[in-house]
């Protein structure tokens, strides 16, 4: 009895602890997700009373028919169809240019590891991600928008392009670090050249991983603001010419904010921004999950 009353006390004091620790986790993870389901509920509350099918088939209005609208207690006309379409076609520009040479990028450093090269290019690669987007908007500005003598939706291409960079290097990198080198083995032991085992074995292996940074990169870059104010500056109407000046989601939402008029479609811009960004996410841990090297 004695002796095993002592166990019995470590037990308690083991099992105190063990709760107090679980609830602590339970209590700060509470914290930590409240305002972030605050603003999801505001932005679902207030964006959704002005979602409907003109949202997606209108351009944005101008300030003037805005306050006609409020005055007469209708909802304001038009919706969002010159920054939905602006954003779709800087990001896929975006993305024409940055992940092929992500990829090739990546595939250098996986395959170079302890070169000079290779450690030069992954430490710009991080001094890029670490890079404030109003500073790349500002080079960008220099690079392309002043030789062109105009704003245009390639220009703000392009200052996404390098902002997705940095994500598509470092996925692309740690997807193929993840391969057994049997495979490259393999491939090479049955007559295969480098670049054959590369593209047909390596890269298909390494898809789940590539496609997964990819479409992470796009998420991140889906909703700046501040490069595409100095690169494509906006538009009020529908622009499918690249050379000419372009506006997004990100900027309509901007533009609204500064408006009093037109801030009511703040929210649902805002809602439609997040809704994409939350579907690229969910996408790319679905695509993750299935593609899982074992």
């Amino acid at each position: 009895m004695n002796e095993s009353a002592p166990l019995l006390l470590h037990k308690r004091r083991r099992q105190f602890k063990d709760r107090l620790s679980f609830g602590l986790v339970c209590f700060f993870s509470t914290v930590t997700l409240l305002p972030l389901f605050l603003i999801l509920w505001d932005l679902f509350s207030k964006g959704f009373k002005q979602f409907d099918i003109k949202l997606f088939t209108e351009v944005a209005p101008t300030s003037m028919e805005a306050m006609l609208a409020r005055m007469s207690g209708e909802a304001i006309p038009g919706g969002m169809l010159n920054g939905l379409t602006g954003t779709l076609l800087m990001l896929g520009m975006a993305v024409l240019m940055a992940i092929p040479t992500g990829l090739a990028a990546g595939i250098y450093l996986a395959e170079n590891q302890g070169k000079p090269l290779s450690t030069w290019v992954r430490n710009l690669s991080e001094l890029l991600q670490g890079v404030p987007s109003i500073v790349i908007g500002v080079v960008v500005y220099i690079w392309v928008v002043r030789p062109m003598s105009s704003y245009s939706a390639l220009a703000g291409s392009v200052a996404l392009a390098f902002m997705m960079l940095p994500m598509i290097i470092r996925s692309t990198e740690e997807s193929l670090k993840m391969l057994p080198s049997s495979l490259k083995e393999a491939g090479l032991a049955l007559g295969g050249s480098y670049t054959a085992v590369v593209l047909r074995i390596l890269l298909p292996a390494a898809f789940g991983g590539l496609f997964t940074g990819s479409l992470l990169a796009v998420s991140r870059v889906m909703g700046e603001t501040a490069p595409l104010l100095v690169t494509a500056l906006g538009a009020a109407y529908v622009n499918g010419n690249p050379l000419q000046p372009s506006s997004s989601l990100s900027l309509l939402i901007w533009e609204f904010y500064n408006d009093p008029n037109l801030l009511p479609l703040v929210w649902s811009t805002s809602l439609l921004l997040l809704l994409l960004v939350l579907s690229i996410n969910l996408a790319a841990k679905s695509i993750s999950k299935r593609w899982k090297i074992q």
